[in-house]
């Protein structure tokens, strides 16, 4: 007689396996809805206005006519070289500074749980409430850095009415507002490190900062990448300050990418021209994660 056992735990197994499959998809469907309502449908729902121009009440199709005209634009090519510098200002930075902090808070010494909660608050205030106080310090001869320039006996620019300074402005904010941010980041990432690594490394001699280059800079380079990505998408839509402290101004010296979309949008109902400044910046954060996750990623040894 045959035995048919082995054919019968088999076809429970892969029941079971269909079943836990099944209920790993149920369990994602929320996710999916979420990401399909809110991420798929308007990223589809502008490319396919981004080849409509005109007012919001009469569209036309245009092709890729609308592309020609934004990408011909001066204001647009302006804005771009805006989010370029604004990216070189803040990324490279806050990145330096965060990494710098939380070696050093890492460290067991008294006050360090005060410190990091002093230098994270920034994160958890609100980008418009940070923009007011900021403001505040940039006002000329009445601001907070009015009064310490004055104070020294120095007189200082109008930081964001000027086109040489109101981008450096904008570059210290985003800075003193990030940085806490990041450096959690690197808290949590030292805290795994290996420790007998540091302890052999002591052994046979090695300076701090031989130690940092050797074993803590390559061993968080993880961290970073993730860091970075996040530093370079911030930089693209932390957009809010700048709608109560400059509007992009003076003559579109501080107009970032976000905000023109919001322009084009909001300001002038030009749908077809947001749409494809909107189809523009979802090409260039696809192109920098890919080459981040794709090239960059190659390179680092987990």
């Amino acid at each position: 007689m045959l035995n048919h056992a082995p054919v019968t735990k088999n076809r429970k197994k892969l029941r079971s396996g269909s079943n836990q499959n099944m209920f790993a998809y149920f369990l994602l469907l929320p996710s999916f809805i979420f990401l399909s309502l809110f991420t798929f449908y308007p990223t589809l729902k502008s490319v396919y206005l981004s080849f409509y121009s005109g007012p919001m009440t009469r569209l036309e199709f245009s092709g890729l006519d609308q592309y020609k005209d934004v990408l011909s634009d001066e204001i647009f090519r302006k804005v771009i070289l805006n989010n370029i510098l604004f990216i070189i200002g803040t990324v490279p930075a806050s990145l330096f500074l965060a990494m710098y902090l939380a070696i050093w808070l890492n460290k067991k010494m008294a006050g360090s749980a005060l410190l990091r909660t002093s230098f994270f608050y920034p994160t958890i205030i609100p980008l418009i409430a940070v923009a007011n106080i900021w403001l505040f310090i940039y006002t000329p001869q009445y601001g907070l850095l009015a009064k310490f320039l004055q104070g020294i006996g120095a007189h200082g620019p109008n930081w964001l009415g000027s086109q040489s300074t109101v981008m450096i402005a904008m570059i210290l904010m985003i800075i003193w507002k990030d940085t806490g941010f990041y450096m959690i980041f690197y808290l949590a990432g030292l805290q795994n490190l290996p420790k007998d690594v540091y302890e052999s490394a002591m052994i046979e001699g090695a300076k701090p900062f031989q130690m940092f280059r050797y074993i803590t800079f390559p061993l968080l380079m993880p961290t970073t990448l993730f860091v970075m990505i996040v530093a370079i998408t911030n930089a693209f839509k932390n957009v809010d300050h700048l709608y109560i402290m400059t509007k992009g101004g003076p003559d579109n010296a501080s107009n970032l990418l976000l905000y023109h979309i919001y322009e084009a949008a909001f300001t002038n109902w030009d749908l077809g021209k947001a749409a494809v400044l909107t189809v523009v910046l979802i090409a260039v954060l696809l192109s920098i994660t890919a080459f981040n996750y794709l090239f960059l990623d190659k390179k680092i040894h987990y």
